[in-house]
């Protein structure tokens, strides 16, 4: 990429292990390159990428084989399909942005077929500074429907979005993956805040762990509670079913105390220990015909077997 594009100013990475190496480090450091690097599990950070990666991906999904083994073949016609078409945020083709042309493709040699029409010779300078004139026109539209296209983004990422701060010193719970899949999240902590590093970084301190201070998004922060405070001091009881184990605080007046009772006694039955039965939807799972579906069993860990094998008789017993 250095020798095509020239030596970048910044780099914008993810911590994955080969960006965070002594090498990249030395590298940046010879080319005076600003290494920025994204808060850990939060991809939105990398979001131009991130979405590009999906589309890529579902037009791979459309065009493949159903044995899924000739993926590879199919990227350069993929990427070209990609670099050829106008973007809805820019307006423009992202070859012609980085070229200052509109490329070549299969429509354009159906058009000169059709009409018999040869490409005129042009010089290099001639070239240049057509290619340099056309680059200085483009640009301003692309900056405004870039500007277009982000403010709309934003106005529909900020109708559920929460403005939340913390400040140094507050206990945290933390939404790490665990060990066993990324997509098993669960909230850690109490941690603290050290720092805050941006507008929506904090350097949070994790003892016990074997990087003690790490960068997470505020997305991936939330204010840790106790249980005391949770429960807001256990007080009263009710005796009914289905929500004998549920309590009411005593701070709460008579009015509001009767009002959760009779909350609780209207919707009692979401509160047993007993599953009950959807019948809300119905859904056919349809295969095609005489063909078996064989899936095999995850693997699970031997330190894991125990404890789902208990979880599924509970299951079969409930």
């Amino acid at each position: 990429m250095f020798s095509r594009t020239g030596l970048p100013r910044e780099i914008l990475t993810d911590q994955g292990t080969p960006f965070m190496s002594r090498v990249m480090a030395d590298v940046c450091k010879l080319f005076q390159i600003k290494q920025l690097r994204t808060s850990v599990y939060h991809p939105q950070t990398d979001g131009l990428v991130e979405r590009f990666n999906k589309t890529l991906k579902m037009m791979l999904k459309r065009v493949v084989q159903r044995d899924g083994r000739d993926w590879d073949h199919l990227l350069p016609a993929l990427l070209f399909a990609i670099r050829e078409v106008p973007q809805a945020s820019t307006g423009f083709s992202p070859f012609e942005l980085v070229y200052g042309r509109r490329p070549r493709g299969l429509l354009d040699l159906v058009k000169e077929t059709w009409e018999s029409e040869s490409s005129p010779h042009k010089s290099l300078i001639e070239h240049i500074s057509q290619m340099r004139e056309r680059i200085s026109k483009v640009m301003p539209l692309v900056q405004e429907h870039l500007q277009k296209a982000q403010e709309a983004q934003k106005r529909v990422y900020n109708r559920s979005a929460k403005l939340r701060q913390f400040q140094v010193g507050d206990r945290v719970a933390v939404l790490i993956p665990t060990v066993e899949s990324r997509f098993l999240a669960k909230w850690q902590g109490p941690y603290e805040v050290v720092e805050k590093v941006g507008e929506v970084n904090y350097r949070v301190h994790q003892p016990g762990k074997r990087k003690p201070y790490q960068i997470y998004h505020i997305n991936l922060l939330k204010p840790w509670r106790d249980r005391e405070e949770v429960s807001a001091m256990v007080g009263v009881g009710i005796e009914s079913d289905g929500v004998d184990a549920v309590h009411i605080a005593a701070t709460l007046s008579k009015p509001q105390t009767q009002e959760v009772k009779e909350f609780l006694q209207r919707n009692k039955g979401m509160f047993s220990g007993l599953p009950g039965h959807a019948s809300g939807i119905k859904h056919d799972i349809v295969t095609e015909p005489h063909v078996k579906v064989r899936v095999k069993p995850y693997r699970i860990p031997e330190a894991h077997r125990k404890a789902v094998s208990e979880e599924v008789k509970k299951m079969l017993q409930l």
